[in-house]
């Protein structure tokens, strides 16, 4: 099976060791010092002591690898426009497009998922359909990571923990080619789940980490100081109150109280989130996949969202400034 990861970050690189060691052909479309990695010492992952490497063939440019049986992305919301720009000599009438990615896609309402939302096009996530257009949803198969993972180097993961991948079609439909998928996933050592609602999946994520992955953004804080601050604390529910009322209108309802999630997320102990990773690091802001498209959803679903708002509007304040968004 013709694999090929677009994004050979700290999830892309995980997901693609493991099919790589399931027996499929891997290739990797990356550029600057991961391709030159990835071509000199192949692909690493590291768990504790024990280092597992395998071979890639990365190259920069997509038209040199071809149609693939499934396409793995795994970049940064800001980088998926210039994916989609460039990923058609990797599509065929039959290739899976597998989004590993945070936030709401910009396939969230296809399927005939969304009430009388079903079929909208998002522009916090895709303006102009642009990116709909270059990876048509009959390719996708949606993917929520639960698994925790940083680069030590280029080339370089270091798998920290969980081993979860929930897939499922926009239609919800388990589709010969889904099931093949959940069993592969599974062959490559992933606790790999068939969902029957990927939108409810993905959902449910983001309404963790849509308050506080920008809160930590905006001050610095480690989750276990957000969560602790009665006063900050405070503010994500009320935050997640207003998400929570647009997924019952969209149909994704969570039975949860806010409450109910920050056990979870204190489950996990004291962690940088991934956008405070990004602010250290002087990498663009996922703040449209993840709040802006909150609000948006809010505002064609008629459920007021000014606490949502008023985040948005600091944290996009913040990575302006910095020069981040």
């Amino acid at each position: 099976m013709k694999v090929c990861i677009y994004g050979a970050g700290a999830i892309g690189g995980w997901i693609g060791a493991g099919l790589a060691q399931a027996g499929c052909r891997l290739n990797v479309v990356a550029r600057g010092a991961t391709l030159d990695a990835l071509q000199r010492d192949g692909l690493s992952v590291l768990r504790g002591d024990q280092r597992t490497r395998v071979a890639v063939n990365a190259v920069s440019d997509p038209a040199d690898l071809g149609t693939q049986d499934l396409v793995v992305i795994a970049v940064k919301a800001p980088s998926l426009p210039a994916v989609a720009a460039q990923i058609a000599p990797l599509l065929g009438p039959d290739t899976i497009v597998l989004t590993a990615m945070n936030g709401v896609p910009w396939w969230f309402l296809q399927g005939g998922f969304g009430g009388s939302l079903a079929g909208a096009q998002l522009e916090a996530v895709d303006p102009g359909g642009r990116i709909d257009a270059a990876i048509p949803a009959q390719h996708v198969i949606g993917c929520v990571v639960h698994a925790s993972c940083s680069l030590d180097a280029p080339g370089l993961v270091r798998h920290h923990f969980g081993n979860g991948l929930i897939i499922g079609e926009p239609s919800g439909e388990a589709t010969p080619r889904a099931q093949r998928l959940e069993a592969l996933l599974e062959q490559a050592g992933f606790e790999a789940r068939l969902s029957p609602r990927i939108q409810k999946d993905v959902w449910y994520k983001l309404w963790g980490n849509m308050t506080v992955n920008p809160i930590s953004a905006l001050t610095g804080a480690t989750t276990d100081l957000i969560l602790n601050d009665e006063l900050v604390r405070g503010f994500i529910s009320t935050i997640m109150l207003e998400a929570r009322e647009i997924g019952e209108r969209i149909g994704v309802p969570i039975a949860e109280s806010p409450d109910d999630r920050h056990a979870v997320t204190r489950k996990l102990g004291a962690f940088k989130t991934s956008m405070l990773q990004d602010v250290e690091a002087h990498r663009p802001v996922e703040l449209d996949a993840l709040v802006s498209v909150v609000r948006e959803l809010g505002q064609r679903a008629g459920v007021a969202t000014p606490f949502t708002d008023a985040l948005l509007g600091l944290a996009r304040l913040q990575a302006r400034q910095l020069g981040l968004y």
